[in-house]
């Protein structure tokens, strides 16, 4: 028991260290081209078994348990952070957009990343369409770290953070149905799986998750507004009303077996269409900052846990793997389909959106479902690959290719 509690001592001190510091440093950090979810999982790899062997999360059980329920909490605490940053109406006017990239690109993005892993790692096909639906989402933890903070706001347009935000957020909980569509082939004859994937995953788990996301959103909306008028409900509670939604949502979800993703995010944004419009302001920024703390420690578990050997496995089909995935999965789709999208103009914005579909917490989370549900460990080994790939390469990325993206706008507005 001693043992125990000195491991978890050891872990909180560190972990929590760790989210100062680079919270601390956060913005001098990403002037020099790094991210905090880059730093957090080199940390994770620093402390892991692997190299000094200060934190082995071996010893806490079952690991890949731990990162599931985390990152599902870390997801749900980002979606919520979204919908509540998105402009009022926002989805209403770039409507257009997102069905392009939410529809033809979401669904090629699975494709490629299926299609590639059947190619490269020679499984079974729905094994591979598995681990590609596990890849398709566009992260909203990784992408909240591009389009947030003062450098963010300063290099790219607010039109362009925006949308980044609003698409991963929505793809993130489309996800699902993929992800449900591969795992229950596996298990079942197509047409038995086809049917009971329409029916329980599509109508009663999605349309349910959306009815139940929309009526907590609206029912804590009101409480809230209910507060006001009587002058019981002080600034600081929004933190409290906002957590304990995502929470709730969580929960209530998990007990009905719907999508508790689409649930949290529905809930969001229902919940931002009640509450005052002169406290949007206030409820980001606290938003914000849970966020972020939420964010970190993730990251900080998953470079605990990296399958070093199973990667060793891979050969040299693991770093092709990742290099085709993060080439092809999402920018040529996206640049592709890009004239169709109102709210992207030009090549430079087609391409700046198109690299930056990075893949992290909402992957993590469904990979170790996945694993979980099909006990196919590919599953995990392949995603945790990716998703270090993607956090170092796109976090390295980020803010070079942000001040390119503004120097091309500020070189078109003075060519007019």
């Amino acid at each position: 028991m001693g043992d125990q509690v000195s491991t978890l001592d050891i872990a909180l001190a560190v972990i929590g260290s760790a989210v100062l510091l680079i919270g601390l440093l956060s913005d001098p950090l990403k002037r020099r081209w790094l991210s905090g979810p880059l730093l957090a999982l080199v940390l994770g790899v620093l402390l892991g078994p692997h190299v000094t062997g200060v934190l082995d999360p071996a010893r806490w059980g079952e690991v890949s348990t731990l990162l599931e329920e985390v990152a599902r909490l870390t997801v749900a605490v980002s979606l919520m952070g979204i919908a509540l940053r998105l402009p009022r109406g926002y989805l209403r006017e770039h409507w257009r957009s997102l069905v392009i990239v939410l529809g033809p690109v979401m669904v090629l993005m699975w494709l490629v990343s299926g299609l590639l892993v059947f190619a490269l790692l020679a499984v079974p096909i729905w094994v591979a369409l598995l681990v590609g639906a596990v890849l398709t989402p566009t992260d909203p933890v990784v992408a909240s770290t591009i389009v947030q903070g003062r450098l963010a706001q300063r290099l790219l347009p607010a039109r362009l953070r925006h949308f980044l935000s609003a698409e991963s957020g929505a793809n993130d909980t489309l996800a699902y149905p993929l992800v449900f569509l591969a795992l229950l082939m596996l298990e079942k004859p197509a047409s038995s799986a086809v049917g009971e994937w329409l029916w329980r995953v599509v109508i009663a788990e999605n349309v349910g998750a959306v009815l139940l996301g929309g009526a907590l959103g609206y029912l804590v909306g009101r409480l809230m507004l209910w507060g006001y008028r009587r002058d019981t409900f002080a600034p600081t509670s929004h933190l409290l009303f906002s957590v304990a939604l995502t929470v709730a949502v969580l929960g209530a979800t998990h007990l009905t077996g719907a999508n508790g993703l689409l649930a949290v995010f529905v809930a969001g944004l229902v919940f931002r269409g009640v509450i005052p419009e002169d406290e949007d302001r206030t409820e980001e920024r606290v938003q914000e900052g849970v966020n972020d703390f939420f964010l970190l420690p993730v990251f900080v578990l998953l470079g605990l846990a990296l399958p070093w050997e199973r990667w060793a496995d891979l050969g040299w089909r693991g770093p092709a793997l990742v290099v085709a995935v993060l080439l092809l999965r999402r920018l040529p789709a996206f640049v592709a389909l890009s004239p169709a999208m109102r709210t992207v103009r030009g090549r430079s914005e087609a391409f700046f959106l198109g690299w930056f579909g990075p893949i992290g917490v909402a992957a993590l989370y469904y990979g170790t479902l996945s694993w979980h549900e099909s006990g196919h460990a590919l599953v995990w080994t392949v995603a945790s690959l990716v998703i270090s790939a993607s956090v170092l390469v796109h976090g390295i990325s980020a803010t070079p290719f942000s001040r390119r993206l503004s120097q091309a706008g500020e070189r078109a507005g003075a060519r007019r």
